[in-house]
């Protein structure tokens, strides 16, 4: 039987969903364990932040040490409503700083290698940080060298987008996306081969730019197509059906099996990698999402994956408690894990109590007993004011955290209110160790 919710009620949801996010699970306990554990975690991001915070509220005397260099913090979940003219660009943006507890240190420095036979860390300026214990959490890079012809430069201009990039280019992903949503003409959303962060935000900017034409009466102007890097849509083959429903009843194309290898900003063309060869599309707007790596100090530290993810360095890790399966004083954390799912802020949520209690169960040399089943969330949007929250495991499980109030494949007002009112929310409680 169908659920039906007035606004009201919709309300409580999303304020009930806020707090049953923020009130998270595993929370920190209040009793500290005394120790002086040099605890070095190497990325800042969401999971880095998220766990120091959790560490300080746990640990009496721990040395615990962030190195990073970047000075801002990116909310990176907000980046496809910049690029969809929904948001400022500002409104992603924060400083790293803000976020962190007094009781760390912060060497805001690249590093530049890491020997895990010394428990060392060495920085850009020079520095060799000593640990015992080391999380792995800087993210990943994006290789737009790897996209023949592109450079950022070109985002905003000549019918190119590129949301991934950062809040700026997300602004400017915008200008262009608008005027193809006025002026029409072919439009191409591409996805990468490699494992990549969000995997929804292909499909999210496919339909809100979609819509957004509807909506202004464009949208008979428009050939929509999304460039499919394999056979399927979305990862999760009941989900990848949803979608090309959907693709089907707004007139989206999707085209299977072309990955972008490079594009002719003069001509506005691209060229794709099919099973084939390669063939050369025109457009008048493209949206291009660059291959995904780990960082190249994960990269040539031998902690990497030997024998998959060969070409993009994700780390050796166990998939359930994201500890390195040779070194077992390392974790893995956030984007950067080789693990089968993961690589959203949703995931990161989940993963850092495993972490957090993988690190106090070494510390009391006991077992750990947290474990991480792979859960991902995409609020996935399919227009302005509706989305599909979508959440399932490693084994591609469906597991809603309203069932039966919030139906997981359908196309929900509250689902959008959830991505606009609780997921920034959550996502700073998270940062703050809360969550």
């Amino acid at each position: 039987m169908k659920t039906t919710l007035n606004r009201r009620q919709m309300l409580s949801l999303a304020a009930a969903g806020t707090a049953l996010a923020t009130a998270g699970a595993t929370a920190p306990a209040d009793a500290q364990i005394a120790t002086k554990a040099r605890i070095v975690i190497i990325g800042a991001g969401a999971g880095g932040t998220a766990l120091a915070n959790r560490l300080v509220r746990r640990l009496a005397g721990a040395q615990i040490t962030l190195i990073d260099p970047r000075a801002d913090h990116l909310y990176q979940p907000g980046l496809s409503l910049v690029a969809a003219g929904l948001k400022p660009a500002d409104y992603v943006v924060s400083k790293t700083t803000d976020w962190l507890p007094r009781d760390v240190t912060l060497i805001p420095q690249a590093a530049t290698a890491i020997d895990p036979e010394a428990q060392t860390v060495a920085t850009a300026d020079g520095q060799s940080v000593a640990y015992d214990l080391l999380v792995l959490a800087p993210g990943l890079v994006l290789d737009h060298d790897a996209i023949e012809g592109f450079s950022l430069d070109m985002v905003g201009q000549n019918g190119i987008g590129a949301l991934y990039a950062g809040p700026q280019y997300a602004a400017a992903t915008w200008k262009a996306a608008q005027a193809y949503t006025e002026t029409g003409g072919v439009g191409l959303f591409t996805r990468p081969a490699t494992e990549m962060k969000c995997a929804g935000a292909p499909l999210k900017h496919t339909f809100l730019i979609e819509d957004i034409a509807r909506t202004a009466g464009t949208r008979g102007k428009l050939d929509v197509h999304y460039m499919a890097q394999n056979d399927t849509l979305f990862g999760v083959p009941i989900v990848s059906e949803k979608v090309r429903m959907i693709f089907g009843q707004r007139d989206i194309q999707p085209t299977y099996s072309h990955v972008l290898r490079g594009l002719d900003a003069g001509a506005k063309t691209a060229t794709f990698d099919t099973p084939e060869g390669s063939v050369t599309r025109d457009y008048d707007y493209i949206h291009v999402i660059p291959p995904q790596r780990a960082p190249e100090v994960i990269r040539q530290s031998g902690l990497s994956w030997a024998d998959r993810w060969t070409d993009q360095g994700w780390v050796e890790c166990d998939m359930a408690s994201l500890r390195h399966l040779r070194f077992d004083n390392i974790w893995a954390l956030g984007d950067v894990a080789g693990v089968p799912k993961g690589k959203t802020a949703a995931s990161v949520k989940w993963q850092v109590p495993v972490v957090e209690d993988g690190i106090i169960a070494t510390l009391q040399g006991r077992d750990p007993t947290e474990t991480y089943n792979g859960y991902t969330s995409c609020p996935m949007i399919t227009r302005v004011g509706r989305a599909m929250l979508v959440e399932f495991d490693y084994n591609d499980n469906l597991v809603p955290s309203f069932p039966g109030v919030i139906a997981p494949l359908e196309e929900l007002w509250i689902s959008w209110l959830m991505k606009e009112v609780a997921l920034k929310a959550t996502y700073n409680a998270m940062l703050r160790g809360r969550a």
